[in-house]
């Protein structure tokens, strides 16, 4: 990931800095927000009403912006794919874990997504990955288990560490995936709410069919404090902070607007703290530091790009050319 534009641009002027802070607090909030949704109702019930939600509002968002909600063939297939990791496999793993782990912990998993990141755009879209990258993602991985030895001991929600692990892992993934596959030629020149629209209709679809297959019947809450939670994931959470990050992303250049995911972490941690009764170990502590420290150098690695000897060997390829810069 090299950028090429958007370094005039200060993240300390009010118009980058509140949609940067606004889309941390949202995204960092969503992770404890899920908890509510997994309580009473199956996660892939919890799902489909939250995108059931979020579609409509985003090709109403597409319609109030000007953009044609006409794609080419391609662009739908693209959609597709999207849908199935993005907003179907990715949230389904995502909640499965949560029953697990706490939600600073997922987020935090979820947080290393620049890794596979980096590996599926280096191979499949010919991307250049820094060796500075590869040492700050160890770190990172490092402290990360640091964390889940400590949560594996301490185990405040008496879930399956190990498995709440491995599903964050394969969320983490087909999310990843799906950053990759929509940095190709065949998202390059639709409009993103355009694309995200049929994206969430496409998943939608998929959760629901999942949701009759795996468990049945829809289950319909009455408490209403699961249908806010589920309006603020879908609102807030989906609608609201995808266009401002991408708007970050064009006015920053991706390397930087990527430092958002690491305030989201931090976010996400602290809400744990202080309402799920996270427990700071020494363990923990050095684990979180280690963690956040290679984030950090990560993704100033990949930002910074310098040509010659600080990048790996890179996989020609003509996606290269046609990829988009925003990735």
């Amino acid at each position: 990931m090299n950028d090429t534009s958007g370094h005039g641009h200060s993240i300390l002027s009010p118009r980058i800095a509140l949609p940067f802070l606004l889309v941390a607090f949202i995204w960092g909030s969503t992770w404890y927000v899920i908890r509510g949704q997994i309580a009473d109702v199956p996660a892939q019930w919890s799902i489909a009403y939250r995108f059931g939600m979020a579609t409509p509002a985003m090709f109403l968002l597409a319609i109030i912006l000007r953009k044609s909600l006409a794609m080419p063939p391609r662009a739908h297939l693209l959609a597709l794919a999207m849908g199935l990791f993005q907003f179907c496999g990715n949230y389904m793993f995502v909640y499965q874990s949560e029953l697990h782990l706490t939600s600073g912990i997922v987020a935090l998993l979820i947080g290393m997504m620049m890794v596979p990141n980096a590996v599926l755009g280096h191979y499949l879209l010919g991307q250049p990955v820094t060796r500075g990258f590869v040492v700050g993602s160890a770190i990172a991985l490092a402290g990360i288990a640091l964390l889940l030895f400590n949560e594996a001991r301490v185990a405040p929600l008496g879930g399956n560490v190990m498995l709440g692990t491995v599903m964050a892992l394969v969320a983490m993934l087909s999310a990843s995936l799906a950053n990759v596959l929509q940095a190709g030629p065949a998202g390059k020149d639709v409009a993103l709410p355009s694309l995200l629209g049929w994206s969430m209709l496409y998943g939608t679809l998929i959760d629901i069919v999942l949701a009759l297959l795996l468990v049945g019947a829809p289950v319909l809450p009455r408490d209403p404090h699961f249908w806010l939670g589920t309006a603020w994931l879908a609102f807030a959470g989906s609608v609201v902070t995808f266009p401002l990050y991408y708007g970050l992303v064009r006015q920053l250049g991706a390397g930087r607007a990527a430092y958002n995911g690491v305030l989201v972490v931090v976010i996400a941690m602290v809400i744990s703290t202080l309402l799920e009764d996270y427990r700071w170990t020494p363990l923990a502590i050095g684990g979180a530091v280690l963690a956040m420290i290679g984030l950090v150098i990560a993704l100033r690695a990949r930002q910074a790009g310098p040509p010659g000897g600080d990048q790996l060997p890179s996989v020609p390829s003509a996606a290269r050319m046609a990829a988009s810069p925003e990735t």
